[in-house]
């Protein structure tokens, strides 16, 4: 496929529809040099955003964690999202919000007079992890933490936050895995590199606490979907090794969707009746 910035198509930009190539910004558009930025990612499935106004309702929440009130309301977003797949005429398709500080009177770590721009893109795309859905990815165990939450807020999905998810990611990739599972800055497990994840002993599941990462909304959803199954749902902090007892284990995400784990590091972890049932009551909820 041709680079993410040389396709046809329209980006919804500040209002407006645009050519997907003419979607362009400044050199000195604040977000590009102090990471100044939030996003949202999200699926469109036949025709409807699997929860898009809670994802809008977050991105503003993540504008307004990190001191950049996001000019727009939730309603706004919705109709700017579904504006973008009609212009692309997709049905299914993943959506990037995107909302950042522009280039203004400000260039330094201040910011407040520089405007708060939103861009909407989106792109087919099938599975995040390719065939792992059946056979399990393969994770690599992260050097690098999560941070505490005195650091910066981790309830904001803040681009800032990603760059030692990316390092981990293409240290993953370089070993031959599909992903890196980090650990926070305690020590505990915590999550893949943009993943929220869950692990199956005796028929119960665990999870981590996510109190210093993002608490996913697909991980929200799954949690729910385990409940209504009546199954057992410990959320709690996690010690490295405690993954040696685990039998199953999966990543949660609007991207990873329900992905099993095959290994992580040199533990392995069976693709197991509860995580296909979970995948697949999964798929049925998103498409219903």
């Amino acid at each position: 496929m041709a680079g993410y910035d040389d396709r046809d198509g329209w980006i919804w930009f500040d209002g407006a529809l645009v050519p997907w190539r003419d979607a362009k910004v400044h050199i000195l558009t604040h977000a590009m040099h102090y990471a100044s930025s939030v996003f949202e990612g999200e699926r469109c499935y036949n025709g409807k955003i699997f929860k898009g106004v809670e994802h809008s309702k977050r991105l503003l929440k993540s504008g307004e964690l990190l001191d950049m009130p996001i000019p727009y309301t939730v309603e706004q977003i919705e109709e700017a999202k579904y504006a973008m797949l009609k212009a692309n005429g997709w049905t299914d398709a993943y959506v990037r919000a995107l909302a950042f500080r522009g280039a203004g009177p400000d260039m330094g770590v201040s910011a407040a007079k520089n405007p708060v721009r939103l861009a909407i893109a989106g792109w087919e795309w099938g599975a995040y992890y390719g065939d792992a859905k059946m056979k399990g990815a393969k994770l690599d165990i992260s050097k690098w933490k999560r941070p505490s939450p005195e650091t910066i807020p981790s309830a904001a999905k803040a681009a800032g936050l990603y760059m030692i998810c990316t390092m981990s990611k293409h240290a993953a990739e370089a070993k031959g895995c599909s992903d890196a599972m980090m650990m926070d800055y305690r020590g505990y497990v915590a999550e893949a590199t943009g993943a929220n994840i869950f692990f199956v002993k005796d028929g119960e599941v665990h999870t981590p606490l996510p109190d210093c990462f993002l608490n996913g909304l697909t991980r929200q959803t799954v949690i729910g979907m385990l409940k209504d199954m009546q199954i057992k749902v410990h959320e709690r902090h996690i010690m490295p090794e405690e993954l040696e007892g685990f039998e199953q284990c999966w990543l949660t995400g609007t991207a990873a969707e329900v992905t099993p784990v095959g290994q992580i590091g040199d533990y392995n972890f069976e693709v197991g009746e509860l995580v296909r049932r979970v995948a697949l009551d999964y798929e049925k909820l998103v498409r219903a």
